[in-house]
């Protein structure tokens, strides 16, 4: 099992990625606009199922590759540090209030409905996948037990930081949109404070690995 001190820094980059603007928790807010409170939880549940897929799918890949190839592993871990610089980049890059934030009160539809949507809209959200891909590897510590459940108590962590992020955005969502839309320096702000500490987790992530390369 990860010690506290792991559990306490991965789940504060959870947190990053799940309240940063994408395609989940923008879903999310649509539906909350458009159907209340009840929409917007019924899709931020369909995206926890969602969530979990991309744990199960990580978990049993991940444990193969480090298994059968720690090298492999290894290359796995320096390639999601350059992607958490590229992700901070772009977040850099792409801090206008407005890019990406058009948010439409689409049709009504039926809770199951929303309810499948939204897992499909996780399943295929690459944020997701990469994220996973990326941050999990990171945190694992062989001398703390069995990768494969780090791995799963890692990825569930990522499960269950999102959902009250998600119920927040579907139970304030228009008041939210309304906030995006009149507050733009605030977000700009956002997004970079959260670009920059990607870039420095992803930096320091490389250091560490060519660090224990030397030694």
């Amino acid at each position: 099992m990860p010690s506290i001190e792991i559990l306490v820094t991965f789940t504060f980059a959870a947190l990053l990625m799940n309240t940063s603007p994408g395609p989940s928790n923008l879903y999310v807010m649509a539906r909350g606009i458009a159907q209340g409170t009840r929409g917007g939880i019924v899709a931020a549940c369909g995206l926890a199922v969602g969530s979990l897929m991309h744990v199960l799918a990580t978990v049993l890949g991940l444990s193969a590759v480090f298994i059968h190839s720690p090298a492999i592993y290894t290359a796995i871990k320096l390639a999601g540090a350059a992607y958490l610089i590229y992700l901070g980049i772009q977040y850099w890059r792409h801090s206008k209030p407005t890019d990406g934030m058009t948010i439409k009160a689409t049709p009504a539809k039926s809770l199951g409905t929303i309810f499948k949507e939204s897992v499909l809209v996780e399943v295929t959200n690459p944020k997701t996948a990469l994220f996973f891909l990326a941050l999990l590897p990171q945190f694992v510590v062989p001398e703390s037990g069995p990768v494969h459940m780090q791995l799963l108590v890692l990825g569930i962590t990522v499960t269950l930081s999102a959902i009250p992020c998600d119920i927040l955005v579907a139970i304030s969502s228009s008041k939210v949109a309304h906030w995006l839309t009149k507050n733009q320096r605030a977000q700009q702000i956002q997004e970079r404070v959260s670009g920059s500490i990607l870039m420095a987790m992803g930096g320091y992530i490389v250091l560490d690995e060519g660090v224990a390369v030397l030694d």
